[in-house]
């Protein structure tokens, strides 16, 4: 997992310390991280999922969801496909972890 954080990390142009401060995470919390000498609580795989514009399934290297997302719509206002695909299994990933967390939806 480390090396799709530190992925994650360069891919968003993003330094140790900038993700730091936008996760809240420390700094050398997120060095053991990327080493893998550190494995993060799910809260934090969220926070730099977030932070980094990925989803929980590329920082993790697993996913329940994105296999099975089939997307259809309309791309405008310069909007692609790829990235539309992209929020929508980010959302779903989320979703199936609450469901797994057994988190009620909201009235």
């Amino acid at each position: 997992m480390g090396t799709n954080i530190s992925r994650a990390r360069e891919l968003a142009g993003l330094s140790q310390r900038a993700l730091s401060r936008a996760t809240g995470i420390s700094q050398s919390g997120l060095s053991r991280m990327e080493s893998g000498t550190l494995a993060p609580k799910m809260n934090e795989i969220l926070a730099l999922a977030w932070a980094t514009g990925s989803t929980v399934a590329e920082i993790t290297g697993r996913s329940a969801v994105r296999d099975r997302v089939e997307c259809a719509a309309r791309a405008t206002d310069d909007a692609d496909m790829a990235a539309m695909r992209r929020e929508l299994t980010h959302y779903l990933e989320l979703d199936a972890y609450l469901e797994d967390q057994a988190i009620p939806q909201p009235a």
